[in-house]
């Protein structure tokens, strides 16, 4: 039953591991490949709602 449950186990982080991974590198390669000239749009504008906004400090 041990051995059942430590299979069960391994196999399960296994799936999860691959699914993220795969998740991750899926994003990544359909944004440098489909994004176009648009691929930072979100970032830029970000920069531009932030143009002139007072930095924090940080403790």
């Amino acid at each position: 039953m041990v051995e059942y449950l430590v299979d069960f186990v391994l196999v399960a982080v296994l799936v999860i591991g691959l699914t993220a991974t795969m998740g991750v590198l899926a994003n990544a390669i359909g944004i440098n490949v489909f994004g176009g000239k648009k691929k930072s749009a979100f970032v830029d504008q970000s920069q531009k709602t932030q143009v002139g906004w007072k930095k924090v400090k940080r403790s």
